[in-house]
């Protein structure tokens, strides 16, 4: 196939028959993956159209996830740059790719970035864009984010974490207005005091 470098470059029949490309992790923005298309073809002539290709990347969204700002971090320590990654067609908005994206665990295993960010509690389950949502295809997805969601939920991981009765009195403590207006004015006495 030939290199994608954007979004549009990508056919309407690629993301309809839910295609599967292979691709190099170049950053994790609060916008997606930066994602950077190998295309899936032979070495000898690999190398030579290499050197005429353009250097595009393509942005590619977690499908079905709302992430949590602990998410888009998790996302940082766990992915490593020029990581190969494979990111399987869903759908397409404007300039972004809704996918599934896998990351190779080992040998034989891989794990589904979507799933594990709702297993860890490091987001929410959301529509998935660019499938009909009465495809069984959407369900089928949609019934696996939620299965993922609810272990976190269950475990209370993550966004689902019930804070215990003395964070909640500590958290109320410091957010007081009185307290506060305490804290200021200890804070201004010692930097007088120091003068």
């Amino acid at each position: 196939t030939a290199k994608f470098t954007s979004a549009l470059d990508i056919p309407v029949e690629f993301v309809e028959k839910n295609v599967k490309l292979r691709g190099k992790l170049h950053h994790v923005t609060e916008k997606g993956l930066e994602v950077e298309h190998i295309p899936i073809s032979i070495p000898f002539i690999t190398s030579i159209r290499r050197k005429w290709q353009s250097k595009g990347l393509l942005l590619v969204r977690l499908a079905g996830v709302e992430l949590a700002p602990s998410g888009t971090a998790w996302l940082q320590r766990e992915l490593k740059p020029k990581q190969i990654i494979w990111f399987q067609l869903l759908g397409r908005e404007d300039l972004a790719l809704e996918c599934l994206v896998l990351v190779n665990k080992g040998r034989f295993l891989s794990m589904c970035l979507n799933e594990e960010i709702l297993r860890q509690g490091l987001g929410r389950t959301a529509r998935i864009e660019g499938l009909h949502h009465d495809s069984r295809l959407y369900w089928k997805l949609h019934k696996r984010l939620l299965r993922a969601e609810l272990k976190a939920l269950k475990k209370n991981k993550g966004i689902w974490k019930e804070e215990s009765y003395s964070e909640i009195i500590t958290d109320r403590i410091s957010n007081n207005k009185f307290v506060q207006t305490l804290k200021q004015f200890v804070s201004w006495l010692r930097s007088s005091i120091q003068r």
